[in-house]
């Protein structure tokens, strides 16, 4: 066997000559039983005619049987874990030989771990002020706002208007729906603004509405569109009074400062796992700094496609079809790889740590996990765990499981620096 310092390698491998026979033998009984031949009753023709007939036919299924199975047992031999599938190359199979060939293949990669526990990270215990807790509730009675209808008139900055529109040009999906827009708000776009102060309730305007290439529906941005915008009803927005009544309305809280106190604690849990976040990726850029060693391509290329998916999704998820996006992955694979690399020597990393440290998912975790899945999808839990069994998912979720305790147990271990 050839060696490298990378994770490939490559084995040359020979069958005997007597389980090549043994294998000739299976395979024209086989073919016999199964193929009509003229003159012949089922299973009665000639050896010698099924071997004449269907030459390439057994020659391929010999290969098919013995060729995997040589190579397996190879590998086993040399306790080799095999990554990806093997390329094999210069196949010699000649009539009274043995069967040679050679496989080039990768392997999982061999590495020591360097010193993980006690590792530097910029990490403080988040404050909250009551500052932050005031903005929380503010968005909170802006949840509960009411909007009334007021009477027909001019419309003005500042209103809050009910506005038919529809698209005229510019979309290949129309849009034909009624929304709210605030007139002069910070998120609303000037042309919006221009088009309707001053205009009355069904008094219909056509303007042209020019999208920045930053908006955030991937549909409209960059786009200029024609609307047809048709006012409806000018409205006055109603806060609820920041009281007692407030916190009971939102839910089990008996007066405002409980429900200032359950805000604190939602604030610094947030800011808490922000920063805990932050300094996990922090330790993992550490683990994969101090310990340099190859990884095999076929994990970073299921990487860069993991990688690649996950960015599709996300367009899918802001309106963009991603049938519509040509992929260059020669450019992709170039772009993605660097990230790539890093994330599969920090899975190896992670994974290694967690072997060392007898750290893994309990049948719980995974229960409460495909639990919570269950009722996202609003499934019964027989339901749910029968489809990700079927859809490999439940050992992924073991995985992540287990990654996010082993981060966990590094992030504990780790010195925390201000």
């Amino acid at each position: 066997m050839s060696t490298a310092l990378d994770c490939k390698r490559s084995v040359e491998v020979e069958v005997p000559l007597d389980e090549v026979d043994k294998a000739r033998e299976r395979v024209t009984n086989s073919i016999k039983q199964r193929v009509r031949l003229p003159g012949f009753r089922p299973g009665k023709a000639p050896v010698s005619m099924i071997q004449s007939r269907f030459e390439s036919e057994i020659r391929k299924e010999i290969i098919e049987q013995l060729v995997p199975q040589a190579f397996r047992e190879r590998i086993e031999k040399e306790e080799l874990k095999v990554v990806g599938t093997p390329d094999i190359t210069d196949l010699q199979f000649e009539p009274g030989q043995p069967i040679r060939f050679k496989a080039d293949f990768e392997v999982a990669p061999e590495f020591d771990l360097a010193e993980y526990r006690g590792l530097p990270v910029k990490y403080e215990e988040p404050t909250v002020t009551e500052e932050e807790v005031d903005k929380r509730l503010e968005s909170m009675r802006e949840g509960k706002a009411d909007y009334v209808n007021l009477d027909p008139r001019p419309i003005e900055s500042g209103d809050y208007v009910l506005v038919h529109l529809k698209s005229l040009e510019g979309l290949a999906e129309p849009i034909d729906q009624d929304v709210q827009i605030q007139v002069g708000g910070e998120e609303t776009l000037s042309a919006f603004n221009d088009a309707l102060i001053g205009t009355s309730p069904e008094e219909a305007k056509e303007v042209n509405v020019t999208y920045p290439e930053d908006y955030g529906q991937a549909r409209l941005a960059g786009k200029t569109i024609r609307f047809e915008l048709t006012p409806k009803f000018v409205r006055k927005k109603e806060l609820p009074g920041l009281d007692d009544e407030f916190a009971r309305d939102l839910g089990d809280y008996q007066n405002l400062a409980e429900l200032r106190e359950a805000v604190h604690k939602s604030i610094f849990h947030e800011k808490q796992y922000a920063a805990q976040q932050a300094g996990k990726e922090e330790l993992i850029d550490r683990l994969v700094e101090s310990h340099d060693f190859a990884v095999p391509e076929a994990y970073v290329d299921r990487q860069i496609e993991n990688q690649v998916r996950a960015q599709l999704s996300d367009f899918a998820g802001r309106g963009v079809d991603p049938a519509s996006i040509k992929l260059d992955w020669t450019k992709i694979k170039e772009t993605q790889r660097d990230k790539a690399v890093r994330n599969v020597r920090a899975s190896l990393l992670l994974e290694k740590i967690a072997e060392k440290e007898g750290i893994g998912a309990t049948k719980d975790e995974v229960d409460r996990e495909i639990q919570r899945i269950a009722r996202q999808e609003r499934e019964a839990v027989p339901v749910t765990r029968a489809r990700l069994e079927k859809e490999g998912i439940i050992g992924r979720i073991a995985g992540h499981i287990q990654t996010e305790k082993t981060l966990q147990f590094l992030f504990e271990q780790a010195e925390k620096q201000a």
